[in-house]
């Protein structure tokens, strides 16, 4: 899983701790920001369902839709990302007893 350091804004508040990456078992990517005052919680967490985001811009549509931007992204962080999901596509689909149970989650 990488994990990238970002800002990312809404309604005039910035976390300039904010994290992106691409998560190869759930072949998504993913962003959390705004962690609450205990550091448990988060305001956003995209990116947790089996392929959810399969690319920056379909991650950067539903951050936008709940208020939230990250964009433009730094050149060397859209790069590095992109090619953390190119290195995991050669990867076959988990299909364990694991991606099963994943599987039935997501359903309920």
């Amino acid at each position: 899983m990488s994990r990238y350091a970002i800002t990312v804004t809404s309604q005039g508040r910035s976390d300039t701790q904010a994290i992106i990456g691409y998560d190869p078992p759930l072949r998504t990517f993913f962003l959390q920001a705004f962690p609450d005052e205990a550091g448990e919680d988060l305001a956003l967490w995209l990116g947790t369902s089996d392929r959810q985001y399969e690319t920056i811009d379909a991650l950067h549509m539903a951050a936008l839709s709940r208020g939230y931007s990250f964009m433009p992204l730094p050149a060397d962080v859209a790069t590095q990302l992109n090619a953390d999901r190119a290195d995991e596509a050669e990867r076959p689909p988990h299909d364990g007893p694991l991606a099963a149970f994943l599987r039935y989650l997501q359903s309920k």
